[in-house]
Formats: structure tokens, sequence, C-alpha cells
């Protein structure tokens, strides 16, 4: 079996697959189909060790952007779980071209793996098609990818929970950022929601800016949302938009089903 892992900065998410879904080259209806998976925040990372203890895992593949500290739990974490036995673990970065995606960036080795793997994720979903990819998480990134696969760049901005409790530290009370958003007005007529008001358009003006910058050069432009938050901003951005969860494992699931297919 292969362990995909998506090391966050807030949670951990995992998936485990079989070799029928990332031997028979690249299949986009493939992509999420795993045998498990599961998620944990960064303070629970020792549930793994009982998660993945008794699998027959072959090989694992990791994002990591949450540090070395990160990196060496993980390390523990694996060898508690699996033990001394052989394990092909493989550390996910940007290359300058992985899996149908060419990276764009001025020094492709300075973009983040789980943006990279997120552009990978996305164009192997909807090939051909021009896209913006808006992951909300701890910070929000928003990614412009070509229709043949070009990694273009993006914006980088705090997230929504980052960006309202930044505005409120000093105000008597912390708005709440639950999981559905409610804005009446755009003209809030309390402290609170004018805060979580004025950061929803903060996100959303952003990714909309995103995609009418791209769509200047590609005509239609496919909006993909991933992240914590991407969920509760799709109502509030006047372009339809994908909600996709765990795309970085979609995308180390991609580099994998290439990786197969070119053996």
């Amino acid at each position: 079996m292969l362990l995909l892992i998506d090391a966050g900065n807030t949670r951990i998410k995992w998936a485990l697959l079989g070799v029928a879904t990332y031997a028979g080259g690249v299949d986009p209806a493939l992509l999420g189909k795993w045998d498990a998976s599961g998620v944990v925040e960064r303070a629970a990372l020792g549930q793994l060790v009982e998660l993945w203890r008794g699998r027959q895992v072959a090989r694992v593949l990791l994002s990591n952007v949450a540090g070395e500290d990160m990196r060496s739990q993980l390390d523990q974490l694996l060898l508690r779980a699996f033990g001394a036995r052989p394990i092909a673990i493989e550390w996910f970065r940007p290359a300058p071209q992985l899996a149908g995606v060419r990276n764009g960036y001025r020094n492709p080795l300075q973009l983040g793996a789980d943006r990279f793997a997120s552009a990978i994720g996305a164009h192997a979903l909807y090939p051909g098609e021009a896209l913006v990819v808006a992951t909300c998480g701890t910070a929000t990134t928003v990614d412009a990818i070509t229709p043949d696969g070009v990694f273009l760049g993006g914006m980088i901005l705090p997230g929504l929970g980052l960006m309202a409790s930044s505005l409120a530290k000093n105000t008597a009370q912390l708005p709440q950022v639950g999981s559905r958003i409610e804005i009446v007005t755009p003209f809030a007529d309390n402290t609170n929601d004018a805060i979580i008001s004025g950061c929803v358009a903060a996100q959303t003006g952003a990714i909309g800016q995103a995609l009418a910058a791209h769509g200047q050069r590609h005509g239609r432009v496919r909006c993909i949302l991933s992240g914590g938050a991407g969920r509760m901003l799709a109502p509030h951005l006047s372009h339809p938009s994908d909600v996709i969860d765990n795309l970085v494992l979609m995308g180390l699931h991609a580099v994998v089903m290439k990786q197969q297919a070119s053996c």
C-alpha cells in the first residue's frame, strides 16, 4: 500500500491506497478514491500511530510545510507505526516540471510543496482548463495555472481566521469564525460583524482579482477552493467555484500515477 501525507501548519491529512488506484496511469476518476483516509489536529499527532499500525505500507510520500520539527515528528511516528521493516519514504519537493505541470516560479525550488502539489492535483482533475486554485487555510494562497499546465505563480495573504484575529486583538470581543458565515450587508453595524465582513471581502476580493486577471488571458477560468475556510468562502464569491477537499493529497496521488505510468 501507499501512504500519502499532507502535513500543514494546523492539521495533518493522510490517505492510504492500494496498487489498483495508482498503477494504471493518470486517471482523474481515481483521484480521491482511497482505501482509508483521515485528518488529525497537530496537537493530536500521536493518534496517527494507531491509525497506521498494521497497515501493509510499502511506500510513503509526504508533503510537509510545517518545518523541520514536524518532519522529525513524522519520522518518529512512521518508525513507531511500521517498525524497522524497509519502507520507501519520499519527501515531496517542488521541481521545475512534474506530473504534467511546469513550475513557473522564478526559482522553482522556492515554491511551497503544498502549492505545487495542489497545482498538480487541480490540473490532473481538470486537464486543458485554465484554473485559479485558492487554498484557504492558516494562510490563503491564490494561484493560476494555464490550460497546458503551466503554474504561473500567485498571491499569499493571511488566512480568514488569522486575518480576523489580527484585526480583533485590540477590540473588546474576538469575532468567532464558525462553520458558516452570515453577512446580511457589507456595511455592518457592529465591530465584530464589520471585522468578519471585511475579512471575507479581502479573501474573496483577492480570489476575484485573480480570476479576472487570468480570464483576460484565457477566457473561461475554473475556480477551485480548498482548505478549511474554502467551503465557508464559496457562497460569498461572485464566480462559481468547485470546493475540493484534500487537493494536496490528490496532487501527491497524481504524481505517483504519473511515475507508475512512465515505468
